[in-house]
């Protein structure tokens, strides 16, 4: 899927320091939200045109939810680490796939076709670049901080090994 890097509707995610795991997200290149990382479970909040959102996952990091200010659910993450997972939202399920089991790059899939991507550009940075067409933006930033969850996961496993 070739893409030009530089899109408008691009979402990129650059981490703002490097001990807390801030990052700031940016939509062709204006700063949209702020994803703050949760210190002691798996997910994080930020805020979107003054409304602030909560990401929370269950016990064992597959399942992640998008709460409104309320707590109402918005959205919904399935199998989330699996090779093939979901986001699910105002009725609508969204597929993804990881493209490679090495790789970092996860792929949306709409009726069996490549539409979106998301992907670390730099393992050393952690910056993220995200093309997700047809989600909106709390939903795009949601399925960013998942992957930020479970990349940070990761990499925290990896160490103490």
């Amino acid at each position: 899927m070739a893409r030009d890097r530089y899109r408008e509707d691009m979402l990129t995610a650059e981490k703002m320091g490097a001990w807390r795991g801030r990052y700031q997200l940016a939509a062709d290149g204006q700063p949209v939200a702020v994803w703050d990382p949760s210190w002691w479970r798996s997910g994080g909040d930020f805020e979107v045109h003054g409304q602030r959102y909560q990401v929370r996952s269950n016990g064992w990091g597959t399942k992640y939810r998008l709460l409104d200010e309320a707590g109402a659910e918005i959205a919904l993450v399935e199998r989330a680490g699996r090779k093939h997972w979901t986001a699910q939202s105002a009725g609508r399920s969204y597929e993804f796939r990881r493209a490679s089991f090495w790789g970092n790059r996860q792929e949306l899939v709409t009726d069996g076709v490549v539409t979106g991507s998301m992907r670390r550009v730099s393992a050393w940075s952690g910056a993220i670049e995200a093309d997700l067409p047809g989600l909106s933006l709390p939903l795009q930033i949601f399925v960013i901080g998942v992957q930020l969850a479970l990349w940070q996961a990761q990499q925290t496993a990896a160490a103490s090994a």
